[in-house]
C-alpha cells in the first residue's frame, strides 16, 4: 500500500487541518500518517487559540515516520512560524522526500489568521523550491504575487509570477471566485493548464483547501502524474461538497465519506467522476 504524510496543524472540530488530511488521504487509497505542527482550538466559526509544538518535537515526529514507514508523498499545511518551517525543510531535505505538496495556509475559512507575517517569507524561501506543487487560493496568491486577482487573466499573471519567482509548480485555485471553480496550473517551465470545476451550491467549505492538497498528494503517492492527480483530487472534492453535509454554526465541514455513496470505488482508488476518462 502506498503511503503519505501530512505535516500540518490539528483542527479540534475535525473539518480541516490534520483531521481533514487523514480522511482525504484514506479515501484516496493511501495509508495516511501525520506530524502535527500546532494544536488549534477551532470550530466552524473561528480559531480561538493556537499552541505550537517545538521545532525539536516536530523534527522527532518527522524522523519517527521516515525511519519506519517512508511516505511516498508529503503534504504540508498550516505551519505558523519560521522556525517550524525551517525544521520541516531541513528534515525533508535530509530524507530526500518526494512528491511534496505545499498548501500555503495563511487564513482559515472563518477568516482567522494562521501564520505569522515573517513566516510567509520563510515558507517561500525554504519550502516552495522543494515542492512538486503549491496550492494557493486566490487570497494567498494575491499575497504571493503581490497583485489583485479579479479575472482569469489576473489568475494567469499571478500564477506565472509565483512560478517564476519561486521556481515551483503552482495550482491557483479558483474556488473563491464568484462565478466558477476553475483552477489554473502554471508549471515552472511556463506551461499553463486549466482544470474546469463545477461550482457547488454549498456554503459549508471548511477544509476544502486541506482536502484538495491532501488528495493530490495521495494520488501522487500512487504514481499518477501531476495533472491526473489534480483532476482526481478535484473530482473527489466536488463529490465531498455535493454530499451537502451541514454541521456547525459557521462554514461547516465537508463529508469526506461522500455520504457513503461511491465509497467502495474511492477506497480502491477509482473515483466515480473520473473512472471513464
Amino acid at each position: 500500500m502506498k503511503t503519505a504524510l501530512t505535516i500540518a496543524g490539528s483542527d479540534s472540530s475535525g473539518g480541516a487541518g490534520i483531521q481533514a488530511d487523514l480522511k482525504a488521504m484514506t479515501m484516496n487509497g493511501v495509508f495516511a500518517m501525520s506530524a502535527i505542527t500546532a494544536l488549534t482550538a477551532q470550530n466552524t466559526t473561528g480559531v480561538s487559540g493556537i499552541y505550537e509544538v517545538s521545532p525539536a518535537f516536530l523534527a522527532q515526529q518527522i524522523d519517527a515516520v521516515f525511519t519506519d514507514i517512508r511516505p511516498c508523498a508529503v503534504k504540508i499545511g498550516m505551519v505558523s512560524s519560521a522556525p517550524l518551517i525551517e525544521t520541516i525543510a531541513e528534515r525533508l531535505l535530509f530524507y530526500k522526500a518526494e512528491n511534496i505538496v505545499v498548501d500555503p495556509v495563511m487564513v482559515a475559512t472563518s477568516g482567522s489568521d494562521l501564520i505569522a507575517s515573517d513566516a510567509v517569507r520563510t515558507l517561500c524561501r525554504e519550502l516552495f523550491p522543494l515542492s512538486a506543487l503549491i496550492t494557493p487560493n486566490r487570497h494567498e496568491a494575491e499575497v504571493l504575487a503581490e497583485m489583485a486577482i479579479h479575472s482569469r487573466d489576473d489568475m494567469v499573471r499571478a500564477a506565472q509570477t509565483i512560478a517564476d519567482r519561486y521556481g515551483c509548480n503552482v495550482l491557483l485555485k479558483g474556488g473563491h471566485s464568484d462565478t466558477d471553480a476553475d483552477d489554473l496550473l502554471a508549471l515552472r517551465d511556463g506551461q499553463l493548464l486549466w482544470f474546469p470545476g463545477q461550482r457547488v451550491d454549498n456554503p459549508n467549505t471548511h477544509g476544502t483547501g486541506c482536502t484538495l492538497s491532501s488528495a493530490i498528494a495521495a494520488n501522487l503517492a500512487k504514481g499518477f502524474g501531476l495533472a491526473d492527480s489534480i483532476a482526481r483530487a478535484k473530482a473527489y472534492l466536488t463529490d465531498a461538497l455535493n454530499a451537502q453535509l451541514d454541521l456547525g454554526q459557521g462554514s461547516g465541514p465537508l463529508d469526506h465519506t461522500l455520504g457513503g455513496t461511491g465509497v467502495e470505488n474511492w477506497m480502491h482508488g477509482v473515483p466515480d467522476a473520473v473512472q471513464d476518462k
